[in-house]
């Protein structure tokens, strides 16, 4: 971890001044998300790339999303490993999914996955999508489907 000779120091000063705003920003997120209600207690996830490293942010696990701060928020690489020492745990499930688009996707500067009530009730149907409005057809072309098998913990699902 990368923790030598910073023990005692808060986040804010063991971080430079890009990763505090993205921590900033990304903290923002979170509450911003809960305050519209497409958070799922503590089962949804938003991570944030730290520019210039292979690194990214996510949420602490157990902490709900009105919750976060700049210096909760955990660090870790791409192998779920936190770079930077703290008191909290990742969310497993948050990193398998996360991991593999930063992984693959070294433009993706912020990963969001929610469970919002609209989502939620589409996924449930049958059918899906069904091509009953414009705003429907827009997102008709590009629109995937993946079956739910459970909590994201197998690394092949990625």
């Amino acid at each position: 971890m990368d923790t030598a000779g910073q023990t005692g120091a808060s986040v804010r000063e063991r971080v430079g001044e890009t990763e505090w705003q993205v921590r900033k920003d990304l903290a923002a997120l979170y509450r911003l998300v809960a305050l519209f209600g497409w958070d799922d207690l503590i089962f949804t996830h938003i991570t944030a790339k730290v520019p210039g490293t292979e690194h990214f942010l996510i949420n602490p696990y157990g902490m709900m999303f009105d919750e976060i701060t700049a210096s909760s928020l955990v660090k870790i690489d791409l192998h779920g490993r936190k770079v930077m020492e703290s008191e909290y745990d990742i969310n497993p499930a948050g990193f398998t999914i996360h991991s593999c688009i930063h992984a693959a996707r070294k433009d993706a500067m912020c990963v969001l996955h929610t469970h919002s009530i609209n989502g939620v009730a589409v996924s449930a149907q049958k059918e899906g999508l069904l091509p009953l409005s414009q705003f429907a057809f827009i997102v008709l072309r590009s629109l995937g489907y993946h079956d739910y098998e459970g909590l994201a913990l197998n690394p092949e699902e990625q």
